[in-house]
């Protein structure tokens, strides 16, 4: 008996929707991953992915397993015109996975622009990691909704950016440290606390000058030099009339 070309046709779209199905479980674009190990030197992580794929055999019986660790995955930083943002990853961060059109062999080995060595196409062994997604057991909480922050997970150390106060503010309880030959200030500087100098400022120090002070100087309150006060609460010893001087502070 002859076949009618309503069945021939159906037969023909199950046949392309089995390919398109088996074609989309075979394509990787990007799913969410869990980095097990970074390696600072390569800048290259070991990732799990955190989706399962699902496997069905011959009799349509379906079921899932893990993807296996993903090995030497470029980590992708904030980066470009000479300066990158890092931040230190470890196991147990989560991040975004994705997988490359192309095989990125030559190019993670050597930059500029290669020839694909192999034929692969959105392969596991072409993925990239973006640290930095957030499932909702991992997510961070006190999100600043009007200022840009550097900030912990925690949010007890940070360093803000204000635009509409044009402010900077940085809250570090374990202290802020500066390394610099030379720290210049354009306007006035408030100290609400002790200022101790360790040592002489740059240029000076040969000289045996601590610091050089241009202009009036005012002091609300008692000044101290070597133990001696000399402020105006101070006395002078072999004190005379006539054109002598006087003795040292007391």
């Amino acid at each position: 008996m002859a076949v009618s070309d309503q069945v021939r046709t159906g037969d023909l779209a199950e046949v392309l929707k089995t390919e398109r199905n088996k074609i989309n479980n075979q394509l990787r674009v990007a799913m969410p991953g869990i980095i097990q190990s970074f390696d600072p030197e390569s800048v290259t992580c070991v990732v799990q992915p955190a989706i399962r794929y699902v496997q069905t055999d011959n009799d349509g019986n379906q079921s899932t397993n893990d993807y296996p660790l993903l090995l030497d995955v470029p980590v992708i930083f904030p980066r470009g015109g000479g300066v990158t943002l890092t931040f230190p990853v470890k196991a147990g961060d989560e991040c975004l996975v994705i997988f490359s059109d192309r095989c990125i062999d030559f190019w993670w080995q050597s930059g500029g622009v290669q020839e694909p060595v192999d034929p692969r196409q959105h392969d596991l062994s072409d993925a990239f990691a973006i640290v930095g997604p957030q499932s909702q057991a991992q997510k961070i909480s006190g999100i600043s909704t009007n200022t840009a922050q550097m900030r912990s997970d925690d949010g007890s150390t940070y360093f803000e950016l204000n635009p509409d106060t044009q402010t900077i503010n940085i809250f570090a309880p374990g202290g802020f440290n500066v390394t610099a030959p030379q720290s210049t200030f354009s306007a006035a500087v408030t100290i609400h606390g002790l200022l101790t100098w360790m040592g002489g400022m740059v240029g000076t120090i040969a000289s045996g000058t601590a610091a050089t002070i241009t202009g009036a100087i005012k002091f609300i309150g008692s000044l101290t030099s070597n133990g001696k006060d000399i402020s105006d609460q101070h006395t002078h010893g072999g004190v005379q009339t006539g054109s002598g001087n006087t003795d040292k502070v007391n």
